[in-house]
């Protein structure tokens, strides 16, 4: 189903309060900022960049910063959303927040990424901080991106605020306040969800086979992780096409040759296959993690899975999760599936705001308790509420952000 029908499903199955319905169905502001940047031939271009803060009735707003020519209002407004009910779902103390600037990052030199990261920051002047509204990676922005946020915003704030002004951004490098193993964390918290499913359906990891849609940064990072617990990747595909092995994909290897060739078409070591074959391929787990995906009922159809774990905001038909239902398809939803990197961003923040320095075994320690804590609440509500567990998913975060504001009230 799609975002709009997902979140009045699960405001009707909780009897969410009109009041409240209305409020979290819409974001607490929206801003478009129009800049200008000088090129490096001296030429000048003006960008379009978006922040939208959806809520933050649970702490400090919390969100990535995309760039690629897709980012639109609309879609920051639907991500924005989606990061308010993910972080509510993992009981992290943030709310969620969505931006973006319209772009083609492979169009610009890294000076010119670098002059237009920092005008957009300095637009976007006191509408983030540490304490309102926190910037994090997402796709095309990494730990450089952060490093340039960071820099920036520390020349707009006082010197004697800039240390406490650290936790303004998180995917930071680790010589800048970053936390250990932030860079694979959505890749990893998604393993572990698998494995935990696995574990719950007797089914052996290690024996498993799965097929994965996108091979960016979250994709190649759950290949990898999934494939030092032994389980075969079969087919991948990307924007250049897809390729199958039915004796196994090496996810190291695919990961190396496809950062040669920016992508995975003509990979020597796998063969050739359509879109449709992709998706008829028989595994145990299918892995949508392509930034476009979008699903209809007849796609759906021709899966043979037994689970579908998604790692990107999925667009889907309303019905197409009844569909998943019928064939006995289970599912993380994508709003559980992909909570390891908020709840990544929380620790750094934490590290930050506490000046610790943690150490890789104690991150990957809470991110996993954190992670089945969530996963447990959603299985046992799915059987309480007799619905699928994107449903259930959302309707606990609405719970729970509903019961922040019977307690405060509303002003005045």
């Amino acid at each position: 189903m799609d975002t709009r029908d997902c979140f009045e499903r699960a405001a009707d199955l909780v009897g969410l309060p009109p009041g409240v319905r209305r409020l979290l169905a819409l974001p607490c502001d929206e801003l478009t900022l129009n800049f200008p940047v000088k090129m490096d031939d001296e030429s000048v271009e003006t960008f379009r960049g978006f922040r939208v803060h959806h809520n933050d009735a649970l702490g400090p707003y919390l969100g990535g910063l995309r760039y690629h020519p897709s980012v639109t209002l609309k879609a920051m407004r639907t991500q924005a959303a989606q990061r308010t009910w993910q972080a509510a779902l993992a009981g992290l103390p943030f709310g969620g927040s969505m931006g973006g600037i319209q772009l083609d990052p492979s169009r610009h030199t890294l000076s010119e990424l670098e002059r237009i990261t920092r005008r957009f920051v300095f637009a976007l002047g006191n509408n983030i901080g540490p304490d309102y509204d926190v910037l994090t990676t997402e796709v095309n922005t990494n730990s450089q991106i952060m490093s340039w946020v960071l820099d920036t915003y520390f020349s707009t704030v006082p010197p004697q605020e800039r240390n406490r002004a650290f936790p303004v951004v998180t995917g930071k490098p680790l010589e800048a306040g970053g936390l250990p193993g932030r860079n694979r964390a959505v890749g990893l918290g998604m393993a572990m969800l698998i494995e935990r499913w696995a574990s719950d359906h007797a089914v052996d990891l290690a024996a498993s086979t799965y097929t994965l849609q996108g091979f960016g940064t979250v994709g190649s990072s759950v290949a990898r992780v999934l494939q030092s617990k032994g389980a075969r990747l079969l087919a991948v595909e990307d924007v250049t096409g897809g390729v199958f092995h039915p004796g196994g994909i090496d996810a190291e290897n695919l990961f190396a040759y496809s950062r040669r060739r920016f992508g995975l078409r003509g990979y020597p070591r796998a063969t050739a296959l359509s879109h449709e074959a992709f998706l008829r391929t028989p595994a145990t787990i299918f892995i949508p993690a392509a930034l476009a995906t979008g699903f209809t009922s007849e796609l759906l159809e021709l899966l043979d899975v037994r689970l579908v774990a998604e790692g990107a905001c999925i667009l889907t038909e309303p019905g197409t999760d009844d569909v998943l239902r019928r064939k006995g398809t289970d599912l993380l939803p994508d709003v559980l599936c992909t909570a390891g990197g908020a709840t990544a961003s929380y620790f750094e923040w934490l590290q930050n705001k506490r000046g610790e320095r943690w150490e890789l075994e104690e991150v990957e320690k809470r991110l996993q308790d954190t992670l089945y804590r969530a996963y447990d609440r959603v299985a046992r509500a799915s059987q309480e509420f007799g619905v699928d567990w994107r449903t259930t998913s959302v309707a606990l975060a609405l719970e729970d952000l509903e019961g922040v504001y019977r307690d405060r009230g509303f002003f005045p």
